[in-house]
């Protein structure tokens, strides 16, 4: 290994969470997810494409700031093998792989236009996230309709 390639890409930080192991090409998505950069007021890094054990990951790094938990349901939507890392002074504080919820509610709305969850009733949308297989799928409580694609795209 050269000096070159044993130089750091981005740099540590003293605070904040580190999200790894996002599924590559989704770390957009959870900046999204995040509202970042605009809720920021650190440093936010992101790595896209980066060479993992188990292929390309990418990895989102965010200064002063810790997720919560419907943050954490949404980027396991998206990426079910995210770990998210706890940073206090530059030390990882604790780590922990996502958990994929086996029930949403008010985190996605039902791409059926004539759903209650979608009317002006006061619904909350529900979905049941089913795991069996190596795609998710989440299926509305009301109206049954499944998302198994472009989950990202109707997160709420």
């Amino acid at each position: 290994m050269t000096d070159i390639e044993k130089e750091l890409r981005v740099r540590r930080i003293e605070n904040g969470t580190v999200i790894d192991h996002i599924t590559a090409g989704k770390a957009l998505e959870v900046l999204k997810i995040l509202g970042l950069p605009d809720s920021s007021q650190g440093v936010v890094s992101v790595v896209i494409n980066s060479k993992g054990r188990y292929g390309k990951k990418d990895v989102v790094k965010v200064e002063n700031r810790e997720l919560n938990v419907e943050e954490v349901d949404k980027i396991a939507l998206i990426s079910p093998n995210a770990t998210i890392n706890i940073i206090r002074d530059f030390n990882v504080a604790s780590k922990y792989k996502v958990h994929i919820p086996s029930f949403v509610e008010g985190v996605v709305s039902c791409i059926n236009p004539n759903c209650i969850s979608n009317s002006n009733e006061p619904i909350t949308s529900k979905f049941t996230v089913d795991t069996e297989n190596i795609f998710l799928k989440l299926r509305c409580y009301y109206c049954g309709r499944v998302i198994s694609e472009d989950i990202a795209e109707h997160l709420l």
